[in-house]
């Protein structure tokens, strides 16, 4: 037999094998997901944007709150990069079994999305299973830490990936932290309990509108990082940050907004502002999209920090449900408008030409981002 015959019998042969259907595995069928189109700057309910469109590379000042677009071409920022001379931080890794956790012990999982529940189409009826799960813990500790200093920090979520960490955020932090832009900060990158949305250990983490997931990380996240890395952490609100993409931007803000005694400043990418959460809870019937339908606007300000940005080809209406609270662009829209209205700093940046997570946008404004939450926190001149 020809060897490219033989290759390609033993490629069929593999992929059989490894195929989701094989030895009777089967795989949950997605729903299909509509492309979602291009949403105008200046469509109507958009805020109005101080332009920095058609300007590679160019992001808006860090001292200043409001609404911006940018794009639709973007420059990785230098600050992305290793530089040389620059002190770098040590990154360092343990995991924490499901089994060993007090709270979200046993994880979840479905076995299909779901249906809407015919009584209510705000959510979905989903059949679940227990699982066990590990969770990995990646901490990121600058050179500049002083060994029983309480350092600030930042918890960020989905990471790391693959149990890698996520090296750019520590070059990035090297970078702003040796020209003095942030403080020497520690960064706790978590790892969810996996899947996603509806039914999934992630979903019950990241979507649900209360601070239990909050608590999870002061009550037994903290403790570990503090002891595995011989660090400690300040227990100042102001010197503590969450940041997130999609749902794991609705979870940074859940995280602050329950729990402000906490944490004080957010940065979200594509923040699933949206209605994922699940079980159903009567009191917060819209899920995160109850943040700029009723929480934001019906209660008093809190002393809250928060960054947000979003693709103009940003998620929308991704599920069955189509209950009108899936646009993750018309959430962001709405949260930067009652931001404004209610007198938070806040600062939004609407991406053109990025989908969801922002894509190419992201290595451009990240260092841009960080600066911008910490203002107004001592920065060290040593």
């Amino acid at each position: 037999m020809k060897s490219y015959q033989y290759h390609t019998l033993l490629c069929l042969s593999l992929s059989l094998i490894l195929s989701p259907g094989a030895f009777g595995a089967t795989k949950e069928k997605k729903p299909d997901k509509p492309t979602p189109p291009a949403r105008p700057f200046d469509a109507p309910g958009a805020p109005k944007f101080t332009r920095l469109d058609g300007k590679p590379g160019v992001n808006p000042p860090v001292d200043v709150d409001g609404d911006f677009l940018i794009g639709p071409d973007y420059v990785a920022a230098p600050e992305t990069k290793v530089v040389e001379g620059v002190p770098q931080g040590k990154v360092q890794q343990f995991q924490i079994d499901s089994k060993d956790c007090k709270l979200f012990n046993p994880g979840i999982a479905r076995d299909v999305f779901g249906t809407v529940d015919p009584n209510n189409p705000k959510t979905l009826i989903v059949e679940t299973h227990p699982i066990d799960y590990k969770r990995t813990i990646s901490v990121y500790v600058p050179a500049q830490y002083a060994a029983g200093s309480a350092a600030p920090f930042i918890v960020a979520h989905d990471g790391p990936g693959m149990g890698k960490p996520d090296m750019n955020l520590a070059h990035v932090l090297d970078n702003l932290i040796a020209q003095k832009r942030v403080p020497a900060m520690i960064a706790i990158s978590i790892s969810s309990g996996g899947g996603d949305a509806q039914g999934h250990e992630r979903g019950r983490e990241y979507d649900t509108m209360s601070g239990l997931y909050a608590e999870f990380i002061e009550h037994e996240i903290l403790p570990l990082v503090e002891k595995n890395c011989s660090v400690k952490l300040t227990k100042d609100p102001e010197g503590r940050a969450t940041m997130g993409n999609s749902s794991g931007g609705s979870a940074a803000l859940i995280m602050t907004w329950y729990h402000p005694e906490l944490y004080h400043r957010v940065l979200t990418f594509s923040g699933t502002f949206v209605n994922q959460q699940w079980p159903f809870n009567p009191e917060t019937p819209d899920g995160a999209w109850g943040f700029h339908n009723k929480l934001i606007p019906e209660s008093p300000v809190k002393p809250l920090r928060i960054w947000m940005a979003v693709g103009d080809r940003d998620n929308y209406n991704p599920n069955i449900m189509r209950d009108g609270m899936h646009d993750w662009v018309e959430a962001n829209h709405h949260m930067a408008a009652l931001l404004k209205e209610k007198g938070y700093h806040y600062q939004y940046l609407y991406c053109l030409n990025a989908g969801h997570g922002i894509g190419p946008a992201k290595p451009q404004i990240l260092p841009q981002a960080l600066e911008w939450l910490w203002q107004g926190y001592p920065i060290s001149k040593n």
